[in-house]
């Protein structure tokens, strides 16, 4: 599992460096140096391949006949990028996806999990703010959850 923030620079290529931690989790669990990127949220989204592959797996299976599930795929599939770590253990993030996501010099990387969400700082610190402000009310959705 992916967990802890850390944060970085995007270089004027628009590579960013995984943090080590995230690289070991990356080779060890996944045996793997291939992610997908997407957008998601104001901020990009990535996943081990084989999560990626579960996960369009399952999406799969939902119908095409319902606007919010088109929508839904159409979004965030349709903006994926397969990338792979290169011998310096840094990702070459499409311009698309910087774009979307406002990535242009800090960036900070979080552990989600399965995932890992890939922020531009500023943005971050906001998302952060509104949290923090929300955590009361974050907390008794999660209660009610079981968590």
């Amino acid at each position: 599992m992916f967990r802890g923030r850390y944060e970085n620079n995007i270089d004027p290529k628009g590579r960013i460096s995984i943090p080590v931690r995230f690289r070991e989790i990356l080779l060890q669990k996944y045996d793997d140096s291939r992610v997908f990127v997407t957008n998601f949220d104001h901020c990009l989204l990535m996943f081990p391949y084989s999560e990626w592959i579960g996960l369009e797996d399952r999406a799969s299976k939902i119908s095409m006949f319902n606007k919010e599930h088109r929508a839904f795929v159409r979004f965030f599939f349709s903006s994926a990028a397969e990338c792979s770590l290169d011998n310096q253990g840094r990702i070459l993030i499409p311009q698309t996806l910087r774009k979307y996501a406002g990535l242009e010099k800090e960036v900070v990387l979080l552990g989600a999990l399965k995932k890992i969400e890939i922020w531009d700082k500023e943005r971050w610190n906001e998302e952060m703010e509104v949290l923090t402000s929300n955590i009361d009310a974050i907390s008794n959705t999660i209660s009610q959850l079981g968590l």
